[in-house]
């Protein structure tokens, strides 16, 4: 707020309409970030996050990326339904989760003067390391975040595979249930007697802990 409070005072635009994130190699993806923006884009619709990489930046290209929550994400948060059940009734994936708003810069003319003046003062040394680009160590951590993000999806994978299983596992065993207590209704009828009372099958059998895995925002910090 003090920030705020500050542009105002020297007449900057002070409008809240969202929030910024600093990030290293794009690795920004989370669920905290998602937590955040639903947060802001629920209550002004037209909220952005700003994304600011300052390696890449110090590389020499701006990275300054402004990203939005869809609106099937939006309504997906507003469930808070991540299950691979929820997932899949709405029909979302990774393409679905974030859109990318366009940035442009513009600066005052006393901000263009200045770097007028600055690039006509700054004088570049004949040295060839300027035209190193260092990429290797900028490559290296790329790979090994990359890594990470392979690791929390093989992760995922399992979990989703385990939940398939044990949901599949208790489905049959809810089924046969049902078919014998059909068969000895039939026989107690055939008998004379009256069936057996009505019992609660989901109370019997409870769906297995659902797996709110986030194999979807891995997958995007992957990507």
């Amino acid at each position: 707020m003090e920030m705020m409070r500050s542009l105002r005072h020297v007449n900057i635009d002070h409008l809240h309409v969202g929030w910024y994130q600093s990030t290293y190699y794009g690795s920004f993806v989370s669920r905290a970030l998602l937590d955040s923006q639903f947060s802001y884009q629920h209550a002004i619709e037209e909220s952005v996050v700003l994304i600011y990489d300052p390696i890449k930046t110090a590389q020499g290209s701006l990275s300054l990326k402004a990203y939005r929550l869809t609106p099937k994400l939006m309504e997906i948060c507003k469930e808070k339904d991540f299950t691979p059940e929820g997932l899949k009734k709405a029909n979302i994936g990774f393409e679905h989760m974030f859109e990318e708003v366009p940035i442009i810069i513009k600066n005052s003319h006393l901000i263009n003067v200045l770097l007028w003046e600055l690039e006509d003062k700054s004088t570049v040394a004949d040295k060839h390391e300027l035209l190193n680009l260092s990429s290797s160590n900028h490559l290296e951590k790329s790979l090994q975040l990359l890594m990470d993000r392979v690791d929390d999806m093989s992760q995922d994978i399992v979990k989703y595979n385990t939940y398939s299983r044990n949901l599949s596992k208790q489905q049959q065993q809810k089924h046969q249930y049902l078919q014998r207590r059909q068969q000895e209704n039939a026989q107690r009828q055939s008998r004379g007697e009256p069936p057996l009372p009505e019992e609660d099958i989901s109370k019997m059998f409870k769906p297995p802990p659902a797996s709110t895995t986030h194999g979807h925002t891995a997958y995007c910090r992957a990507n």
